[in-house]
């Protein structure tokens, strides 16, 4: 088919393994998405593309989810993989995928994301076979690896910048405090719980659903070994910290999402205890240690961006601020819930 145009789709730039995302238009009018993909080079960094299997950014993850029997089991669950052609070259691979159309998690109502949420706990009901390229050790390898100005947190001039300063609820830095303290008995907290295969990038921007309700993920790079509910503990912070759900209704969203996710499990014949479930995603939280001062490093930057599109930075401040005490909070009670 010839090519007639393209366009770039937002992704993310800082991961190695992506060259590029882009929707090509043919002459008849058709279009797809195709998503380049790179060997791993001698590039370092938090975003470095791996030839390891089983590590969180290995490069050929998604050649192999695409030519797995993973849609079936997505589609007993109401959720659809789209498909893909699969070319791969020397420098890397591309693939080319069906173009869905439909309402983008960016724009869900409470109940779309209640489907959502639903559809994904029927789907990691029952245990998955293992694959060769899953990755394992994420939620660890991928929040301990990146580059963090730590002493922030305990800069007094860092906590005195304008926009934390008037933007940020006052117990945070306590808070935030306690969760690095706690942090590796979060890690292992999560590590201890019932597992389940993962997609381990669950959030808004990764999700479409179609007109006849049927709900498609995208962005498989991650999928792999995580706990059961560890994906609706990245789905509900991240969907706030990009300014695609307020903040002020993140305990709504949270409720919602790990309720409707606790009936899709049943529905499928879960029979486990929630409360492992819950834990999860509380203390899953532990994901964005870094987050916090990494804010803080940058408050005082002449602009500032959520997921790659500047923002309104005192907006963008108070809102992350919100849901950053929101998730501090979360892991204090999952560690309090989990004592003896």
């Amino acid at each position: 088919m010839t090519e007639v145009g393209t366009t770039a789709l937002r992704h993310n730039p800082l991961n190695a393994v992506t060259a590029n995302v882009e929707r090509v238009t043919y002459a008849d009018g058709r279009t797809a998405v195709r998503k380049e993909l790179r060997r791993p080079t001698a590039e370092t960094g938090p975003w470095a593309a791996s030839t390891d299997p089983r590590h969180w950014n290995y490069w050929r993850r998604e050649v192999e989810v695409y030519r797995d029997e993973l849609r079936t089991r997505l589609a007993d669950a109401g959720l659809v993989l789209p498909y893909a052609e699969v070319d791969e070259r020397p420098d890397g691979a591309e693939l080319l995928m069906e173009d869905i159309a439909g309402t983008p998690g960016t724009h869900f109502s409470l109940a779309e994301h209640a489907v959502l949420a639903r559809a994904c706990g029927r789907w990691q009901a029952l245990p998955a076979a293992d694959r060769p390229w899953t990755s394992t050790g994420f939620l660890r390898d991928y929040s301990t690896t990146r580059v963090v100005p730590w002493h922030l947190v305990t800069d007094d001039d860092a906590w005195q910048q304008p926009l934390v300063r008037d933007h940020w609820p006052p117990e945070l830095r306590q808070a935030w405090t306690a969760l690095l303290v706690h942090r590796d008995s979060l890690l292992k907290l999560v590590e201890s719980l019932p597992r389940a295969r993962c997609h381990l990038d669950f959030w808004v921007s990764n999700v479409i659903q179609r007109p006849t309700g049927e709900l498609a993920l995208f962005d498989w790079s991650f999928v792999g070994d995580g706990a059961l509910g560890e994906d609706i503990g990245n789905y509900i912070p991240d969907a706030v910290f990009d300014l695609f759900w307020p903040a002020e209704r993140m305990p709504e969203l949270a409720e919602t999402c790990i309720t409707n996710y606790l009936d899709g499990l049943h529905e499928a014949g879960w029979r486990g205890d929630p409360d492992h479930v819950r834990l999860a995603v509380m203390a899953s939280g532990v994901k964005y240690a870094w987050l916090l001062p990494g804010l803080l490093g940058r408050a005082s930057d002449a602009t500032h961006s959520a997921y790659h599109r500047q923002a309104d930075s005192q907006h963008l401040f108070h809102q992350r601020g919100q849901a950053l005490l929101f998730v501090a909070n979360w892991c204090a009670e999952a560690l309090s819930r989990s004592q003896p």
